[in-house]
């Protein structure tokens, strides 16, 4: 169990699914960002996804997009928003994950502990144990990241483990049986199933892609399994909540922000909490 799984357990002994809502950090400044966060813990997340802001996403769709560019325009860099994640975490008693790129975990600033030991690590002395231990440092619980292949995981899952963080791993409806079953026995905290396929963003109706996806996977794993890509409403809350641990909320979250800042967020999230709990239907 990680305080991540544990989160999403004591939601759905409360009997409701978890409510899992994604900021970007920085947007549109990073005390606002980081207000928007503690106002979506106190108005019902039961965990938040912290997004750290990428040139290349490769999953973000174009409200997260332009959100991220708000930020990286201003000049926040990683080490700022774990900066502001500090913050965040000693403020919210709910527990906060990373969600960024790959390429940004590889080329963080390695510990001089590291460079001392002159270990190079597969021939290369690599960043991921100097982000896994900032992350760990600024109190976050674990990490998502969207383009680290399971196959090819091997190494970052060494350093979160070292740093206690918990990992989360997408699968998709074109996800073979094996990569479910591969994917879930990575994933330390919950298994992220996308609704749908393509990039993120808010839609008027959900995907039908959802249900047989979280149906597959219970086939194969007993972790936690949340919903997540195109969940804006409560009713899409609601829906997703019949059939999933938890149900996850980005950018819909994220247009709260910039309609109308830590106000909007808290009656955004209040209303999605509230379509966690009344549809509710696992045993």
């Amino acid at each position: 169990m990680s305080r991540v799984s544990d989160a999403i357990a004591k939601a759905n002994a409360d009997g409701r699914a978890a409510l899992i809502v994604y900021l970007p950090a920085g947007f549109p400044d990073m005390d606002t960002s980081r207000a928007c966060l503690e106002a979506a813990a106190a108005a019902g997340a039961d965990l938040l996804e912290v997004g750290f802001p990428y040139s290349d996403p490769l999953m973000d769709g174009p409200t997260i997009q332009q959100a991220n560019q708000v930020a990286m325009d201003a000049g926040y860099t990683p080490s700022d928003d774990f900066e502001m994640c500090g913050r965040l975490t000693a403020a919210i008693d709910v527990p906060a994950v990373v969600m960024t790129y790959y390429n940004i975990c590889w080329h963080f600033p390695v510990p001089a502990r590291r460079l001392a030991d002159a270990r190079p690590h597969h021939g290369v002395p690599d960043g991921l144990e100097g982000f896994a231990g900032a992350a760990a440092q600024a109190g976050l619980a674990g990490a998502i990241i969207p383009d680290l292949p399971v196959a090819e995981s091997g190494p970052w899952l060494d350093a979160a483990a070292a740093a206690d963080l918990a990992s989360i791993f997408l699968v998709a409806s074109t996800s073979d049986d094996t990569h479910l079953a591969d994917a879930a026995d990575a994933s330390t905290g919950f298994v992220y199933a996308t609704s749908t396929l393509g990039v993120t963003g808010a839609r008027e109706s959900l995907s039908q892609r959802a249900r047989p996806l979280v149906e597959r996977l219970r086939r194969v794993t007993d972790r936690p399994v949340c919903v997540g890509i195109g969940v804006s409403t409560a009713v899409h809350a609601r829906t997703v909540a019949g059939f999933a641990d938890g149900v996850i909320v980005g950018s819909a979250a994220v247009r709260a922000v910039a309609d109308g800042g830590p106000d909007a967020v808290t009656a955004l999230v209040a209303d999605l909490a509230e379509g966690c709990r009344r549809g509710y239907r696992r045993s």
